[in-house]
């Protein structure tokens, strides 16, 4: 009795063999690249038929993934303030003076009153009600006073931005932003001149219709160390710290 031929076992997962034991070669050799137009959505290409250097399409891969940039450094190596930061900052600073102007004002009110009150309402010997003199009674006063309001207003405006700047490098404001007032030179340390002087030109662009928004924009374009007007002039950065 004759045995019917024996044929090759054909690899687990290849193709059978055909007829007289050939097994045909496989439809993707190693190396194979799937041209992108054959490729439907969707398909991954095997690690097999991915030819060195081949790049999947972005449908495949999806888009890129964006890059966070690193925080630009001082040139002590701090993070810089952001704007946002900083102009949080400046609007607590300006809450903080809002409360100190209105606790000034009720005393100050008070004052006024039992000051000249008395001289607006006089009463003659003979009964009638004074006429008031308004110069002397009432605008002299008045003016007097706004002056020592301002006067104790710019005392405590120099304690708050000089003398809290000097010594920690920080207002109420930035503190609570966790940011700091150093040097643009990392080897030196901050005195009580650059802080008076960064003080002056930021209160001295306030004189000037607009020049005080140009002062706290110019963080936005100044390269590389994001300095406002104020910082240029005393020659310090604003970081970002830690605590």
């Amino acid at each position: 009795m004759t045995q019917p031929p024996s044929y090759p076992t054909p690899p687990v997962g290849g193709p059978p063999p055909a007829a007289g034991g050939v097994v045909p070669p496989s439809p993707h050799p190693q190396g194979y690249a799937v041209p992108p137009q054959y490729a439907p959505p969707g398909y991954a290409v095997p690690p097999g038929y991915a030819p060195p250097g081949y790049a999947p399409p972005h449908w495949y891969t999806g888009p890129p993934r964006p890059v966070t940039p690193p925080p630009t450094l001082s040139p002590g190596g701090q993070p810089l303030a952001s704007f946002s930061d900083r102009l949080l900052a400046a609007l607590i600073d300006a809450a903080v003076f809002m409360a100190i102007g209105m606790v000034l004002a009720v005393p100050a009110v008070i004052i006024f009153l039992i000051v000249v009150m008395p001289d607006l309402v006089q009463v003659t010997p003979d009964g009638t009600v004074r006429e008031p003199d308004f110069l002397n009674d009432f605008l002299v006063p008045m003016l007097w006073l706004d002056l020592a309001i301002i006067v104790v207003s710019i005392v405590i405006s120099y304690i708050y931005h000089v003398e809290m700047m000097f010594k920690t490098g920080q207002t109420l404001g930035k503190k609570m932003m966790k940011l700091r007032i150093v040097p643009l030179d990392p080897a030196r340390t901050l005195d009580r001149r650059a802080a008076a002087k960064r003080y002056l030109v930021q209160q001295g662009t306030g004189l000037v219709p607009g020049l005080s928004y140009l002062d706290g924009l110019w963080q936005l374009w100044d390269k590389p160390w994001q300095q406002c007007l104020h910082d240029k002039a005393a020659r310090t950065v604003v970081v970002k710290v830690s605590g």
